[in-house]
């Protein structure tokens, strides 16, 4: 029987390198899934392809004309400007009491909007949540939808006829003695017509987001809150807001974001120069300055600093919601 042996190497040689091997590159999961759900639901990601090409062409390409803030620009010149003159317009805009004044009408009517706008169709959702007659809620919500569908126009021609001086408000007040109100004419009635006119709009369509969340809330969470003797007003205190807290929280920020944003349309069609102390706004004030009378750099340093703005309010708001309450839109 003969056993196999191993000869050693022969004296003075070495051993053979070890051979190199490659390591195998393996692609990363997330780059995979990503490339397996594109092809499977190809369909679905094609419809994304228009609204991506409308913020490219509509909101981000134009961000490249906020250069001439810096640089003077003359119609039919250079689309960038013709000079480069720094902060100059800045300076101008900072040191105008008229930008100021329409600076404080801006936060006015941003703040009264969102104080009087945010919460009224939370309120609304929750009353037509108790409502057991399917009829009569669908009745409401399309009597409460209606007014969104219909044009700033039409709406602001629907305001001024109803508040004119001869108009079915003062024909109301006249039957109770009351002398003629001025509400377009007066400046101190401004505020209270646009805010009004806001909530009639958008009060019935913001109720959708919150009723469609309100779908979303168990309804064992209910019962055990009966079982526990909570009546309505408790379940809804300690059952349904906190059920809608992160839809509310995301519209919050989103309305926060839009702060300085006022309606421009609506308020351009309701103000007239008499309610110009109350009702001139930034949008407005840049469309006088920067379209009537061509001073388009003078403007643009206005809307760029408004735009900064905005940021910061809806930055520091996301970051205040993720340390208070956890939830944020990123």
């Amino acid at each position: 029987m003969s056993t196999s042996t191993t000869s050693a190497p022969p004296p003075g040689t070495q051993d053979p390198p070890p051979t190199k091997t490659t390591p195998h590159r393996t692609r990363s999961p997330a780059r995979t899934g990503w490339r397996r759900a594109l092809r499977r639901d190809w369909q679905l990601y094609s419809l994304a392809v228009l609204p991506l090409l409308f913020f490219l062409v509509f909101r981000y390409l134009p961000m490249i004309g906020n250069v001439i803030a810096f640089r003077r620009f003359e119609p039919g010149g250079s689309i960038l400007g013709e000079d480069w003159v720094g902060l100059r317009y800045v300076e101008m805009f900072l040191t105008d009491p008229t930008f100021w004044q329409v600076f404080r009408n801006t936060l006015w009517l941003g703040g009264l909007t969102l104080v009087f706008c945010f919460p009224i169709p939370i309120v609304l959702a929750l009353l037509l949540n108790e409502v057991r007659r399917k009829a009569l809620k669908r009745f409401v919500q399309s009597v409460s939808y209606l007014p969104h569908f219909l044009s700033i126009v039409i709406v602001a021609g629907i305001t001024l006829q109803m508040l004119a001086t001869d108009g079915p408000v003062n024909h109301v007040l006249g039957w109770f003695g009351h002398e003629p109100i001025r509400f377009i004419q007066e400046p101190e009635w401004f505020r209270t017509v646009y805010v009004g006119s806001e909530v009639w709009q958008t009060a019935g369509w913001g109720t959708i987001l919150y009723l469609a969340a309100l779908t979303t809330i168990d309804e064992d969470l209910y019962e055990a809150a009966r079982i526990d003797g909570a009546n309505r007003w408790q379940q809804i205190w300690h059952v349904t807001l906190p059920g809608i807290r992160p839809t509310m929280i995301t519209l919050l920020i989103l309305n926060i974001g839009t702060f300085m944003a006022v309606g421009f349309e609506k308020v351009l069609l309701l103000y007239n120069p008499l309610t110009y102390p109350t009702a001139d706004v930034i949008s407005t004030y840049l469309y006088r300055t920067g379209v009537e009378s061509n001073s388009f750099s003078y403007a643009a340093a206005i809307g760029l600093f408004e735009a900064i703005i905005g940021l910061v309010l809806i930055t520091s708001a996301n970051q205040l919601s993720r340390r208070t309450v956890g939830t944020s839109l990123w």
